[in-house]
């Protein structure tokens, strides 16, 4: 008994091995948890996920699993999808989800919603990322903070901000804002004509590149990046910029925000309750917010602010990654032991 109390607790995490496109936090965390004692970390599997050994289950983005670019490989991963249920609903597999999101992903089908809903009411323990997520009543949590990106960036040279000229870094989707910030940008042509902006990123639809490209052309002081951007590209742009704007409709956590702010960047971004406790946490001046409508007075006063910032740098000791390592091992604890407290 005391030999199974002792031994490292299994985790299999939903992602396998990362690769050069995977988002730099998956690089991270996998990093962490390898180094983690008590920790045995295992990268995803399809074949052990339903017939392998381990004590957690951990999903990050659990759509990523379902859907397929042709018939026959969605109905593949249907078809593990349901193996995989049948092996969580039938074992004391504790299973754990980091709420990357607040809300099921609405550009999936009515069954793979459905699939997402059901591995939502099986989650034995939720990781969140900001004390402002809501988890579902009776259920618990454990706060573990994004983790910032200095040292995934550290081997970087550093660049030299080209002054006026402010970015926007990262996928180009509708939610985030993009057309809304191009339309405040071009109100600031009269009233400063030096104001630079950069758009740089991947468009996830055809339809959201086109409307882009038709306002940067109406527009010279406008450049555009449209294609995935490697992690140096993602880099540089950002301290090529005085600062980087990041108009999300719908902002609850943002690997952007903590990127330019861990290559010393200031950041605008919508105000909500999220927004106001980092500006808190990491210090004047580096998360400035705007109400309402973003504008171009906004971008003018941000642009001003941006080429002026703090000589000290943003407060980011609270989200190292060896402390989100240890943290990580005691939600698995707290979700085994929750599992089998529950299913004896």
């Amino acid at each position: 008994m005391r030999a199974q109390t002792n031994r490292p607790i299994r985790v299999m995490q939903s992602f396998g091995a990362p690769r050069t496109t995977s988002n730099p936090y998956v690089h991270m965390l996998d990093a962490a948890l390898a180094e983690t004692p008590g920790v045995e970390h295992l990268r995803f599997d399809r074949r052990r996920a339903v017939l392998g050994r381990y004590d957690v289950l951990h999903f990050h983005w659990p759509e990523t699993m379902l859907g397929g670019s042709t018939v026959l490989r969605r109905t593949a991963r249907r078809t593990f999808a349901i193996a995989l249920a049948a092996r969580l609903a039938l074992s004391r597999v504790a299973v754990v989800r980091t709420a990357h999101n607040i809300a099921l992903p609405t550009d999936v089908s009515p069954w793979e919603r459905r699939y997402l809903a059901w591995i939502e009411r099986r989650v034995d323990h939720r990781i969140v990322l900001n004390e402002h997520t809501a988890v579902p009543e009776g259920t618990t949590a454990t706060l573990i903070k994004h983790g910032h990106y200095r040292d995934w960036f550290a081997a970087l040279p550093a660049l030299e901000a080209s002054q006026s000229t402010i970015a926007f870094v990262g996928l180009v989707r509708r939610y985030k804002g993009v057309e809304d910030l191009l339309d405040a940008f071009a109100a600031t042509s009269d009233s400063a004509p030096e104001l630079r902006l950069r758009i740089a990123g991947n468009p996830t639809g055809a339809a959201i590149e086109r409307e882009v490209r038709a306002r940067a052309e109406a527009d010279r002081r406008v450049s555009l990046d449209l294609h995935y951007l490697s992690e140096t590209e993602f880099a540089n742009t950002v301290m090529q910029s005085i600062g980087v704007v990041l108009p999300y409709r719908a902002m609850h956590n943002s690997g952007s925000v903590l990127a330019a702010l861990s290559l010393q960047r200031p950041v605008l971004v919508p105000r909500n309750d999220v927004a106001e406790a980092l500006a808190a946490e990491v210090g004047p001046g580096w998360v400035h917010c705007f109400d309402g409508q973003l504008t171009g007075d906004v971008l003018e006063r941000f642009a001003s602010a941006a080429a002026d910032p703090p000589t000290t740098a943003p407060d980011l000791s609270d989200r190292a990654w060896n402390h989100a390592g240890l943290a990580h091992r005691d939600a698995f604890r707290l979700a085994v032991a929750r599992r089998r407290a529950t299913h004896p």
